[in-house]
C-alpha cells in the first residue's frame, strides 16, 4: 500500500506540472509529497497511516488560490464559446416563454446531410426555453433529422429521440454542432456508433437529437438533461405540429446518454405529462444511474478522467461541489480543459488521479455534499412514465450491471412495464452487443406493438 500511496503522489506531481508549472512541483510537490509517502513507511498503509488524509493539506500548499470572488470562479468553470449564437446566446426575457417554446430555428440540411447515413428531406436545428437544474429558465438545443422518403406505416411519422453520450465539457462537443459545422477535432465517434440515427432515418422514423447537456454543458446531471430531452420533443410538436403533432415517439440513450433517457423518463409525469400518451417507450444501456455506486468503480482507475469530467459538469449547474475542490481542482476546472471533449477526458484517465488529489476536505466522497449529489441525482423512488429496456454489459467495471439490475427493479416495483438483458462485454463491447436487442424492441414501440413486461 505504501508503494501504491507513493504512485498515486507521482502521478499527482506530473499532473501538477502541466496545471501550475514544472518550476513549482520541482521546488514544493516532490518534497511535500515525498515527506507524506515517507510517513508510510513500514507495513502499515497509507490511510492507516492517516498519510492519505494529509493529500488536500499537501496539495493546497503548493498550488496558489485562483484569484476572484466565487461567483467569479462560478463563471470561470463554464464552458467558452463557440463563435455561432445559436449556441452561445442567452435568449432575453427567457422568463416570458414556457418550457418548450420554439426561440429560434433554421436549417442545416446543407451541412449535415452527408452525416445521417440515410437521403433526408430536411434537417432543422431547434433552440427552445427549458428548465435547469435548479429550476430557472434556461435553453437547449437539438436538430431534427426528417428523412426524404415519405412515411407508409400507420398513422404520423414516428420519432426517435437519440440521446447520444456527449461525454463532453465544451459546446462544440455537441451533436448539433457537428451537424451544423462539420467535422472538428471534436466531433464524437459516439455520434455515429452504434448507428442509430441511420438505421431509424433508414426505416422511415424522424430522428430528435438532443444537446442534453444544456448551454452549461452540465455533463452528467439529469435535471437538465432530462429536462432538455423533453423540452426539445415539445419544441419539435410546436414548431411542425401537422406532421408530429401527434406522432409516436421513443427515446434511447447509451453510457452518458443514458443518463439524459434516465432523467427524461422520471421527469414525465411531474414535467412533461402532456408527452406521456405519445412516448412509447424508452431503451436505456449501460446505465450509469447510481453515481455512488460509480464513485467505487472509475475513481483512480483509467475511467478517471471522465469520472473527474461528470464531477466537474455536475458542478456547473450544482455549485456546492466546489465548495469541496482544491486549488487544483479549480484550476483545472478553470483550464483550456473546460471545453474539451470526451477523448481528452478520456486520454486523462491515463494519470490514475483519484479525486481525492482534487478535494479541499479529507474523503471527499463520503461528505455531506456527496451524499446529497448521490440522493438527488439518482431520483429514486420516481416511476418512469413510460416502458422501459434497460440493458448492461455482464463482464461492466467501470458502470457494473448492477445498477441497471436495481433501476429494473425499482421500475417494476413501481408497476413499470419493463425488460431488462445481460449482453455479452464490458462497456465498449456491449454498446454492441445490446444494440440489436434495442433497436428490435424500438422498432415494435414506434409500430404501435404493445411493450413487454417480463417483472
Amino acid at each position: 500500500m505504501a508503494i501504491q500511496y507513493r504512485r498515486s503522489c507521482v502521478r499527482l506531481c506530473l499532473a501538477l506540472g502541466l496545471v501550475v508549472g514544472p518550476g513549482v512541483v520541482g521546488m514544493g510537490v516532490v518534497g511535500a509529497v515525498g515527506t507524506a509517502a515517507a510517513q508510510s513507511d513500514g507495513t502499515a498503509s497509507a490511510a492507516e497511516s492517516g498519510s492519505a488524509d494529509n493529500l488536500p493539506a499537501v496539495v493546497d500548499s503548493v498550488v496558489p488560490p485562483p484569484v476572484g470572488s466565487p461567483s467569479d470562479l462560478q463563471a470561470a468553470i463554464m464552458p467558452s464559446d463557440v463563435g455561432d449564437p445559436f449556441f452561445d446566446r442567452w435568449p432575453n426575457a427567457l422568463g416570458d416563454s414556457a418550457n418548450g417554446d420554439v426561440l429560434e430555428s433554421r436549417d442545416v440540411t446543407g451541412v449535415a446531410a452527408p452525416f445521417v447515413g440515410a437521403p433526408v428531406r430536411e434537417v432543422r436545428q431547434l433552440k427552445v426555453r427549458t428548465t435547469d437544474a435548479t429550476g430557472n429558465p434556461s435553453f437547449a438545443t437539438a436538430t431534427l433529422i426528417v428523412p426524404a422518403a415519405a412515411w407508409a406505416g400507420p398513422g404520423p411519422r414516428p420519432v426517435l429521440v437519440n440521446n447520444v453520450p456527449i461525454d463532453g465539457l465544451g459546446r462544440a462537443c455537441t451533436p448539433s454542432f457537428l451537424l451544423s459545422h462539420g467535422l472538428t477535432p471534436s466531433a464524437n465517434v459516439t455520434d455515429f456508433v452504434p448507428p442509430t440515427t441511420a438505421l431509424a432515418a433508414q426505416h422511415g422514423y424522424a430522428v430528435l437529437i438532443p444537446d442534453h447537456e444544456g448551454p452549461r454543458m452540465a455533463y452528467a446531471e439529469p435535471f437538465v438533461a432530462g429536462h432538455a430531452v423533453l423540452d426539445s420533443i415539445r419544441g419539435m410538436r410546436r414548431s411542425l405540429p401537422d406532421e408530429f403533432g401527434d406522432s409516436r415517439i421513443a427515446m434511447v440513450g447509451y453510457s452518458g446518454g443514458a443518463i439524459a433517457t434516465h432523467g427524461a423518463v422520471k421527469l414525465i409525469d411531474s414535467y412533461a405529462p402532456e408527452l406521456a400518451d405519445h412516448i412509447a417507450g424508452a431503451a436505456l444501456g449501460g446505465v450509469p444511474a447510481d453515481f455512488e455506486m460509480l464513485t467505487r468503480s472509475m475513481n483512480g482507475n483509467l475511467a478517471t478522467g471522465l469520472f473527474h469530467g461528470a464531477v466537474f459538469g455536475i458542478a456547473r449547474e450544482r455549485p456546492q461541489i466546489l465548495d469541496l475542490a482544491n486549488n487544483l481542482a479549480l484550476r483545472v476546472a478553470m483550464s483550456p480543459l473546460r471545453d474539451h471533449c470526451d477523448y481528452t477526458l478520456a486520454a486523462a484517465g491515463a494519470t490514475f488521479m483519484p479525486i481525492e488529489a482534487m478535494s479541499a476536505v479529507p474523503h471527499p466522497l463520503d461528505s455531506a455534499v456527496a451524499q446529497d449529489i448521490y440522493r438527488t441525482t439518482a431520483m429514486a423512488g420516481v416511476k418512469s412514465g413510460t416502458p422501459l429496456y434497460i440493458y448492461n454489459g455482464a463482464q461492466e467495471f467501470w458502470i457494473p450491471a448492477q445498477g441497471a439490475r436495481n433501476l429494473f427493479a425499482e421500475q417494476c416495483g413501481l408497476g413499470v412495464r419493463a425488460v431488462y438483458r445481460e449482453v455479452l462485454g464490458e462497456h465498449g463491447v456491449a454498446a454492441v452487443t445490446g444494440f440489436p436487442g434495442s433497436v428490435e424492441w424500438l422498432d415494435q414501440r414506434l409500430r404501435g406493438l404493445p411493450a413487454p413486461d417480463e417483472c
